[in-house]
């Protein structure tokens, strides 16, 4: 149980402080860089934080894409599988209400920093970045916390990161970036709107890129 709740806090903490960024900066990726490069680094800076925080405990998931990558990897149960997605859920909703309280209670601002097709981009861009950018995330994921890489462990939680903020500055223009279900639910719930009519983009994307990871990595790294 107490590497379920570590996800829950861990996931809560991601979705308050990335999605919190999001909100405060005004993210716009075509009339506010600044507030792009800030959510992609708030974003990237949380899974620092929680990976240093909570690694040791649950292995810092906090994201039901990396959860299924692991698991078709064979390192994870189906059982702990589908528990760290539900308290993952969980923890992003507890981040989101935090979130919804925050806002409603400061003039000038408003939503939750849901994910959503961003100007000009159609249902099966978005899902094609989502699909390809949780691949790239979830792989990065499985190479750094890999036993092969030896001592470079240590350095596991920088490297995935570091690579969540570069997907985020990616790919933040076509979906405002999601590449995690938890962090896409909890927000689309609160916000409502075409956030909600499209979460399934956010859903189903992630999943077939985390699928296409641990694919892509048993080919290149020779795990049985």
């Amino acid at each position: 149980m107490k590497k379920y709740l570590a996800e829950m806090v861990g996931t809560m903490v991601l979705v308050l402080m990335g999605c919190g960024v999001a909100v405060s900066l005004g993210c716009d990726p075509v009339n506010n860089i600044p507030a792009v490069v800030g959510t992609s680094l708030a974003f990237g800076l949380s899974v620092v934080a929680m990976a240093y925080a909570i690694g040791g405990i649950s292995g810092c998931h906090i994201n039901p894409a990396i959860t299924w990558g692991v698991f078709l990897s064979g390192k994870i149960s189906a059982k702990d599988c589908g528990m760290y997605m539900v308290f993952q859920v969980i923890g992003a909703f507890i981040g989101s209400a935090l979130l919804y309280l925050l806002v409603g209670n400061v003039d000038g601002l408003e939503g939750t920093g849901a994910n959503d097709l961003q100007a000009g981009v159609s249902v099966v861009g978005g899902l094609l970045a989502e699909i390809v950018f949780t691949c790239v995330f979830v792989l990065v994921v499985l190479g750094a916390t890999s036993k092969t890489n030896g001592a470079t462990n240590n350095f596991a939680g920088l490297a995935i990161g570091l690579s969540l903020v570069l997907v985020h500055l990616v790919c933040i223009r076509y979906t405002g970036t999601s590449v995690n279900p938890a962090r896409s639910i909890a927000p689309a719930i609160f916000q409502g709107g075409t956030a909600l009519t499209n979460l399934w983009i956010f859903i189903v994307g992630p999943f077939v890129g985390g699928a296409l990871a641990a694919g892509v990595w048993k080919l290149i790294s020779g795990e049985e």
